[in-house]
């Protein structure tokens, strides 16, 4: 076997949204962070770019995945709905599953790469 990295990366597409490590991430530190501003700081990305990506997932489906509340006084913030943390949690194990199910094809990519 040979140093070479193999890893899995399940992404999902649901007409023209995707749904990928990068979102899930974002989601999860929306959830930590309490803000979309603050998980964007934490994961080393325009505000802009957040929103977006969080955008996307709004659009795509028939409930939102986070909600967000205005600035002023209180600060405003964002929090992720039921719909979100089950996006997250269900997410989660299909990655886990693929992982698991794709051991056997990762080690012989591993074995016969250059």
């Amino acid at each position: 076997m040979t140093g070479l990295e193999t890893k899995v990366r399940l992404k999902l597409q649901l007409g023209g949204t995707s749904i990928g490590p990068g979102k899930i991430m974002l989601l999860e530190t929306v959830a930590r962070e309490g803000s979309i501003s603050s998980a964007a700081r934490a994961l080393g990305m325009a505000y802009r770019r957040a929103w977006h990506l969080l955008n996307t997932l709004q659009e795509a489906f028939d409930q939102p995945v986070i909600i967000t509340e205005m600035g002023g006084k209180d600060k405003g913030g964002a929090t992720l709905t039921p719909f979100g943390k089950d996006l997250i949690e269900q997410y989660r194990k299909a990655e886990e599953q693929a992982c698991k199910h794709s051991k056997p094809l990762l080690r012989m990519l591993a074995k016969h790469s250059r």
